[in-house]
């Protein structure tokens, strides 16, 4: 996961950086750190990423367009709900 797609996804799905950090177990300035493209530990962005993929989000990989981010269409008994 890219800097660029954290913030994407965060804002994507209306969380703030402090909502972030809650749902990954980590604390803001971790988060405000991957944003600004700091090093973090594997295990920590790992966290964060778990965080926004079960929130909805999925991480687009660079396929010559660059890489980014789009929201999953939940189905409920058959029915679209975005």
């Amino acid at each position: 996961m890219l800097a660029v797609q954290c913030k994407m996804a965060r804002v994507a799905i209306g969380w703030g950086v402090r909502d972030l950090a809650k749902e990954a177990g980590v604390s803001p300035d971790t988060i405000a750190r991957l944003e600004r493209g700091e090093e973090l530990k594997a295990s920590t962005i790992e966290a964060i990423r778990s965080a926004l993929e079960a929130a909805g989000v999925e991480f687009i990989p660079e396929n010559g367009g660059g890489a980014g981010v789009r929201l999953k269409l939940k189905r409920i008994v058959g029915t679209l709900k975005i």
